[in-house]
């Protein structure tokens, strides 16, 4: 079988930030020193996993490098996505406001589905109760004043798997 790095994919990846991608998209080594061991695994230096992975993260090859934590295990049951319904002249600015909350996860602007759905603006919170959750939404109906002009929340009933794009490893 061929060595995944020697594959043309067109992703523009070298072969060997290829094999950093694939060692590190399911997560890091839960270890002191990550990169050392992910070099070591490779055959590479420490220095240079870090310097490619700043390459990559710089060139936008890669949008980030960050602690997933399992918020079930911390406690963080209650978990709503609220949705917004936001003049479209102020989702921009609605969404900046919101997303610098503390308690707020991820917020993006998403395109309404009239007559059936008219929100705009989506943020998730994350709360120990859906009580502290519909809390927090307060916060975020004051944040938004006039420009809420109609929101609901939506708890997910079960946990899912999360990945993004995952290259061959």
């Amino acid at each position: 079988m061929n060595n995944p790095a020697d594959i043309d994919d067109n992703s523009g990846l070298d072969p060997v930030d290829r094999r950093i991608v694939a060692a590190t998209q399911g997560g890091l080594p839960l270890v002191t020193q990550p990169y050392h061991a992910i070099a070591k695994d490779l055959g590479l230096e420490p220095a240079d996993v870090m310097g490619r992975l700043q390459t990559l993260l710089e060139s936008g090859a890669i949008r980030r490098i960050g602690a997933v934590p399992n918020h079930y295990a911390l406690g963080w049951k209650a978990n709503g996505m609220s949705v917004w319904d936001v003049p479209d002249e102020h989702v921009t600015e609605a969404g900046r406001m919101v997303g610098a909350l503390e308690f707020v996860s991820h917020c993006y602007k998403r395109p309404r589905h009239l007559p059936d759905w008219p929100y705009n603006l989506f943020a998730m919170v994350h709360g120990r109760s859906r009580d502290e959750v519909d809390e927090k939404l307060v916060r975020i109906a004051a944040v938004l004043g006039d420009w809420d002009r109609g929101h609901d929340v939506l708890f997910s009933s079960k946990i899912l798997k999360k990945t993004g794009l995952r290259i061959a490893g």
